[in-house]
């Protein structure tokens, strides 16, 4: 409990919805469990969120939002494109790892989100996807990379992995998320001529 009071409101809520969607999904949680759970007001929940397909969104779209950053920081640096590669499989095995249950809710729950608010997750998971294909892609032009699978190929390969680790992954397993993230990076560079 002194744990969630060191929480913002904003994060107590959130993290109540991902509780409650996880045990019980979205369409069975109320507002007024979500209130109950995280130990705040409806109006302090009004006052972050319009609506409880508010919450569902956030969830993933916080997530999402902190891997685009990393993304473009990781970009910002200049890496050669190995380390690169490297950085961003790390990367988004361990920030997917260590937000497990926000990933697991958006997967089972996301065709509950109205069309646009998808079409913006749709949008930043694309730009992200595109980002990194274009990674390979690059470096697959330049020789840098061998053409042994498709830049495409890889994308869906690292993205297939990465989706799958809600289902799979256990956090009191003898995986730490850097070594794992470093094993399959390890793969696809191997993979691609890189390793």
């Amino acid at each position: 409990m002194a744990l969630k009071h060191a929480l913002t409101g904003r994060e107590r809520i959130l993290a109540a919805a991902v509780e409650l969607f996880a045990e019980q999904g979205f369409d069975a949680t109320s507002v007024q469990e979500v209130v109950d759970r995280a130990q705040v007001t409806k109006g302090a929940l009004y006052h972050h969120f319009r609506a409880k397909d508010d919450l569902l969104s956030e969830i993933y779209g916080g997530l999402l939002a902190q891997q685009l950053a990393d993304l473009d920081r990781i970009l910002a640096a200049g890496y050669p494109p190995a380390a690169a590669l490297r950085a961003i499989v790390v990367d988004l095995v361990e920030t997917t790892t260590s937000r497990l249950a926000e990933a697991a809710v958006f997967a089972r729950e996301m065709h509950k989100l109205a069309d646009d608010r998808m079409a913006v997750l749709r949008a930043q998971r694309r730009r992200y996807h595109e980002t990194f294909r274009e990674v390979v892609a690059a470096a697959q032009r330049s020789g840098t990379f061998a053409s042994t699978a498709s830049a495409e190929m890889v994308t869906l390969v690292v993205f297939g992995v990465v989706n799958q680790l809600p289902q799979w992954y256990r956090p009191a397993g003898p995986t730490a998320p850097r070594q794992l993230g470093e094993e399959l990076a390890t793969f696809v560079l191997a993979g691609l001529g890189a390793g």
